[in-house]
């Protein structure tokens, strides 16, 4: 079984910021709304700016 992928998982309201490696070595950081049919979801360089997008994210 692969250990889960994701890890320093925050929650900033409905939006989830979390870190993980991809496949070339590299620490990334998401953010993604787990509000119902929003569909939010960004890739960044640092933890910041994932925590910047979901301060700010506003659901449509």
């Amino acid at each position: 079984m692969r250990p889960n992928r994701f890890y320093n998982v925050i929650s900033i309201g409905p939006v989830q910021v979390g870190t993980f490696n991809n496949g070339r070595g590299r620490t990334r950081h998401t953010a993604a709304c787990t509000a119902p049919k929003c569909g939010f979801s960004n890739e960044y360089d640092d933890r910041s700016a994932a925590e910047l997008a979901a301060r700010t994210h506003r659901c449509t």
